[in-house]
């Protein structure tokens, strides 16, 4: 049997707690035995959560049995994990131990250093200041989950249970995990990823620079051709030094800063008018319907209308 071990720490979110309990608890092979062991750890017989205690049936060393360990995010503001901690889950890893986070519980993981120079994504909220806490990590806040083999790392909330479905279905085949998926009432896959779910920021700048009224003009005339010249020259720079500066002000190009600007506009309209999906693209400034419905998908992760369809709210 296989043996998965969900470690939870104080201010551990109790949905990243119980989403791989029942997912791998509640699965059963066709003939209905528990292919899983599920064993919730932790570093103290009892954890405190926001709004409960909780006693903790198994101590730090039930890691070293474990064939999986579920790391479950914590609240923000929780301590950093204690070295105990990070050095069992260092010594699983080792072993060969496949290890998973669910949420923000890969700001713990990534503070053993075993996510370094790999790729893993965290709830897109949290996701800038995990990049700035472990730059050594590759953060891609657009995914619903990373597998890298030994360590996967999911984002926030249902993205939990969409990875520990795809590990079902990685150690027993589909049909186990479609089962899985039906007991929890939902799809095996889900379409897109969370990048889905993010409302898309303008990229940060410095105020007072001169860029600041570049990137206001951007926004208000997002339905004309906009050209790098036209902005070089609003800026009152050659395009060679317009383009130095935009990168080092925004950390990106003028061209994927303005695509991401007209993508954001196109998010709004789809959510708050019933325009059609070609008007929709030319209000956001992209040649063509098909150009559009493109680099949305690509940026967004689903098309225009499952956008919609989703995130529809009724026009003012």
């Amino acid at each position: 049997m296989h043996t998965v071990a969900v470690l939870v720490l104080d201010h551990v979110v109790p949905f990243d707690m119980a989403t791989p309990i029942e997912a791998f608890g509640r699965t059963r092979l066709p003939d209905g035995r528990r292919p899983y062991r599920v064993r919730v750890c932790g570093a103290a017989p009892e954890v405190a959560t926001e709004t409960f205690a909780l006693r903790v049936p198994w101590g730090l060393e039930a890691l070293a049995e474990a064939d999986t360990i579920i790391v479950a995010g914590c609240a923000e503001g929780a301590p950093p994990p204690a070295p105990e901690v990070l050095d069992a889950l260092r010594a699983a890893a080792a072993a060969g131990t496949r290890i998973a986070s669910i949420c923000s519980g890969a700001f713990i993981l990534a503070a053993t250093g075993l996510l370094d120079g790999l790729r893993a994504t965290t709830h897109w909220v949290a996701a800038e200041r995990f990049a700035e806490r472990f730059p050594r990590v590759e953060v891609r806040p657009d995914v619903l989950y990373v597998d890298n083999g030994q360590f996967l790392t999911s984002a926030g909330a249902a993205a939990g249970l969409d990875l520990c479905l795809y590990m079902i279905r990685r150690d027993l085949g589909s049909a186990v995990a479609a089962d899985a998926a039906r007991m929890a009432v939902v799809p095996l896959e889900r379409e897109g990823g969370q990048a889905q779910f993010i409302v898309h920021a303008q990229p940060p700048v410095a105020r007072g620079s001169l860029l600041e009224p570049v990137l206001a003009w951007i926004e208000d005339n997002l339905g004309q051709d906009i050209t790098l010249d036209a902005l070089a020259a609003r800026g009152g720079m050659s395009e060679r030094t317009f383009s130095r500066r935009f990168r080092e002000q925004t950390g990106t190009t003028p061209l994927q800063w303005l695509l991401r600007a007209r993508v954001r506009r196109a998010q709004f309209l789809l959510e708050t008018t019933d325009h059609a999906v070609e008007r929709i693209a030319a209000q956001a400034g992209f040649g063509s319907p098909t150009a559009f419905r493109e680099r949305f998908k690509r940026v967004v992760g689903v098309t225009p209308y499952a956008y919609r369809s989703s995130f529809r709210r009724s026009a003012a």
